[in-house]
């Protein structure tokens, strides 16, 4: 089993993220050694959803105003319609995707999630994959998209939906181990 011992992970959500692309890698993270932060542009919590269906509310470890991605070794990107069409309009939050790519850090997109990559102005030249409602979007931001299970493209990590989380969680985790070894 792949072993993060002392890597600190982002997971950077507004409300009303898709639950599941949430919970499930910072568990996976966890259970591999792995150090996690819910990050979000407010104190106290943020709100879930099972689909279209408000779920669990999930407590903020640090608000994003005060988040430097210096102190993490990766970020995840859960997606969710309402959270990624939130995240992305918020420019701190452009700035902290923008912090890990310029350092190469990996990042774990998933499902909207690419919505922020896409605002950000860092897709071009990209492949991955997502939601297929966003395939116009990460094209037109000059990125590739592909309907896979998952793509890894450098330092990034991404699925398109929920039922993609097996794959995209170890690839994740096999990409982090991969860079605290180089």
């Amino acid at each position: 089993m792949t072993t993060l011992h002392d890597m600190r992970i982002a997971i950077l959500v507004h409300d009303l993220f898709e639950q599941a692309e949430l919970a499930s890698p910072k568990q996976a993270l966890e259970a591999a050694g792995a150090t996690t932060a819910v990050i979000a542009p407010k104190a106290g919590s943020v709100t879930g959803l099972h689909h279209d269906t408000k779920a669990d509310k999930f407590k903020v470890d640090l608000v994003l105003d005060y988040a430097r991605a210096d102190d993490f070794h990766g970020l995840v990107l859960p997606g969710g319609v309402f959270n990624a069409d939130a995240l992305r309009m918020v420019p701190a939050a452009q700035a902290f995707v923008k912090a890990f790519e310029q350092a190469q850090k990996p990042i774990a997109v998933i499902c909207h999630g690419p919505w922020l990559m896409v605002s950000a102005g860092l897709v071009r030249g990209r492949t991955l994959t997502s939601w297929p409602s966003l395939q116009d979007d990460i094209r037109n931001a000059g990125g590739t998209w592909v309907d896979q299970e998952v793509v890894t493209d450098r330092n990034w990590v991404s699925s398109r939906k929920p039922d993609d989380l097996p794959a995209f969680n170890r690839t994740f985790i096999e990409l982090l181990a991969q860079h605290a070894h180089a």
